[in-house]
């Protein structure tokens, strides 16, 4: 069986580093180029890249004879790729943070007009995608919620991606908005935190030593339920970016989510 021709568009970034060696360790995938907007043409060795392949600051350079492109840059970066690559007929798998209303349209317009598939998920760890599924089951049963989210210093988004997924599971089975009650009197501005359109308050920590953390607190008369999640590297989501890389070659369209590759 022929391997999973992968390039990786970020290459030069923390995530990116992470998928070059784990699509070079995975037996059933090949890296076959990188991509990165600080990289000079052919510029040589790569930071931790195992082999040598193909390197270009323009993506466009490498999608010929490319089953598959994973991205981890930025919503623009990503809005870019997605105009070009399904008319190549290269799949994407899209990690970037940011990606909005009208990205995702783009994705599904693309997607379906070239047959190709186009995977785009908030976070890649299976445990924080489980934590979704499991803050849509619970979040019925509440009537307040808090989530705590702490990523490194150097997230330029807050809240995170994945605290939004969470809060929007969170509230998928409800009728009505978590009760968020604010203070009569806020003594530092902003301490309550922003308020999701579920009514889940979010809370955002900046550091450094974090990689990803996220605390979804449920709160009832007399009881409290606490579901946490916490990627101590980013190897954590490794198997996760493997996973829809096999799958996005089998499954044309836009799939927003791993949950949806999972099964749940």
């Amino acid at each position: 069986m022929s391997k999973i021709r992968v390039v990786v568009h970020g290459a030069l970034g923390k995530m990116g580093q992470e998928v070059i060696k784990a699509v070079n360790k995975d037996i059933e995938t090949e890296l076959t180029g990188v991509v990165d907007q600080h990289l000079s043409k052919d510029s040589g060795e790569i930071p931790n890249c195992p082999i040598t392949v193909p390197s270009s600051n323009q993506i466009s350079e490498l999608l010929l004879n490319t089953d598959v492109i994973v991205d981890f840059t930025n919503s623009e970066a990503a809005y870019n790729l997605i105009k070009i690559a399904p008319k190549a007929k290269t799949h994407l798998v899209i990690g970037s943070t940011g990606i909005t209303d009208e990205i995702y349209q783009e994705a599904q317009k693309q997607s379906e007009a070239n047959n190709t598939g186009i995977v785009i998920a908030p976070n890649f760890a299976m445990g924080a995608v489980l934590m979704m599924h499991l803050a849509k089951i619970s979040g019925k049963w509440f009537e307040y919620a808090d989530l705590i989210e702490m990523h490194h210093e150097g997230k330029i988004d807050s809240p995170s991606g994945t605290a939004i997924a969470i809060a929007e599971a969170a509230g998928k089975e409800r009728k009505t908005k978590f009760q968020s009650p604010e203070s009569q009197k806020e003594l530092i501005k902003n301490s309550r935190g922003g308020v999701s359109k579920s009514g889940v308050s979010i809370h955002s920590g900046r550091m450094p030593g974090r990689v990803a953390f996220h605390e979804l607190v449920f709160g009832h008369l007399g009881q409290t339920l606490t579901i946490k999640h916490d990627s101590i590297n980013r190897e954590s989501f490794m198997p996760g970016v493997l996973m829809a890389v096999k799958s996005v070659t089998k499954t044309p369209g836009l799939t927003v989510g791993l949950e949806k590759i999972m099964g749940l």
